[in-house]
């Protein structure tokens, strides 16, 4: 609900300042955040998943005149000199800034890159903001990492940064001590999430973020949006025709097996629900994460709709249950597909967020 006595200096710092980009109901933009690019080596997260987004992004994004909005710890500058990330990632840049053709490409930064303000010859330095606001008409969406809602992280960041940087380069590596930039432990995540939250319904606007690498679609986690939907399905039941209730039967089923894996990870990472009151309103998406295990995740403002996406190696990683139609959409021969994670109008994001908040 409404909170006017909470404040959100930061936030309400950056949605003043954030550059003002305009967008109608023929836009489509791509929003991806946390690539976390280092030197192409070992320690290098980003490796993994290279050519998967190298091949999304020319092989479909391009072609289909996307907008490009990378939100934020695009290199993992706390690792690796920005050097010997530039020069292994040279092409990958190219390929960003050719979506300029179709409209725009931005980049914000994150805690992780948020050096690169210094940076008088960065590559991508044209490109470089903080924040980036997405105006629909009257509506707005505010695109930002997200780091900026953790007061202790954003008041002590150069101190912070220059230790974990440190760290990373002179004790983990050398000892070989593994090391996830998997933004805070579950608690702290949540807790970002919630003022983000807060100050979102405060404004009544929709905040996109990354950093805590949790995909968001309308402030569900992945726990709270199944429990939805079965809930939802349970409800249809009764007065389903009985080719339906199969269909209904089968796809609850599916879900509670993915529930469950869901509540078995819990055990192991502290499982937090992203529902941070009662009544749960649209105002927070995350697209989660360019360095997943299995594949990416992404954010699509697709004309007049806004989509959760999941782009993986059709050969080596299982279908991600959805309750949409999740039938993988190869990308060609490339061997990669996309599925959907979960869709909904703009139109019906930006009411039920003013009706609700």
């Amino acid at each position: 609900m409404q909170q006017h006595h909470k404040k959100h200096p930061h936030l309400e710092r950056l949605r003043k300042t954030a550059r003002r980009v305009d967008v109608n109901g023929s836009s489509r933009i791509l929003i991806l955040s946390d690539l976390h690019m280092g030197n192409g080596g070992r320690r290098d997260e980003f490796r993994r998943n290279a050519g998967l987004v190298e091949t999304v992004l020319s092989d479909y994004y391009q072609p289909q005149g996307f907008s490009l909005l990378l939100n934020g710890d695009v290199e993992e500058l706390f690792k690796f000199p920005l050097e010997d990330i530039v020069t292994r990632w040279e092409s990958m840049y190219r390929l960003f800034m050719s979506f300029s053709e179709n409209g725009f490409f931005l980049r914000t930064f994150g805690n992780h890159d948020a050096s690169l303000q210094d940076e008088q010859g960065y590559i991508l330095a044209p490109y470089l903001l903080e924040a980036v606001r997405l105006v629909y008409g009257r509506e707005e969406m505010l695109v930002f990492h997200g780091h900026q809602a953790s007061i202790f992280l954003w008041e002590t960041y150069p101190l912070v940064s220059r230790l974990i940087a440190l760290f990373l380069r002179y004790v983990a590596k050398p000892f070989g001590i593994r090391n996830f930039s998997m933004a805070y432990n579950s608690r702290r995540r949540f807790a970002i999430e919630k003022s983000i939250y807060e100050f979102s319904n405060q404004e009544k606007i929709v905040s996109v973020i990354g950093h805590t690498h949790r995909p968001l679609f309308e402030s569900l986690s992945k726990v709270d949006y199944l429990n939805y939907r079965i809930e939802e399905l349970c409800r249809a039941y009764p007065d389903a025709a009985l080719p339906e209730r199969e269909y209904i039967e089968s796809r609850i089923a599916t879900m509670k097996e993915e529930l469950s894996d869901c509540y078995r990870q819990g055990k192991r990472i502290g499982l937090r629900s992203g529902v941070y009151n009662n009544l749960t309103i649209p105002s927070v998406f995350n697209s989660g994460c360019a360095i997943g295990k299995r594949g990416i995740t992404a954010l699509e403002i697709d004309r007049e709709k806004v989509r959760l996406v999941y782009w993986y190696n059709g050969r080596q990683s299982r279908k991600y249950p959805s309750d949409r139609d999740s039938t993988p959409m190869p990308l060609g021969q490339t061997g990669y597909s996309r599925v959907i994670l979960n869709e909904d109008r703009l139109d019906y994001v930006f009411s039920r967020l003013h009706l609700l908040a």
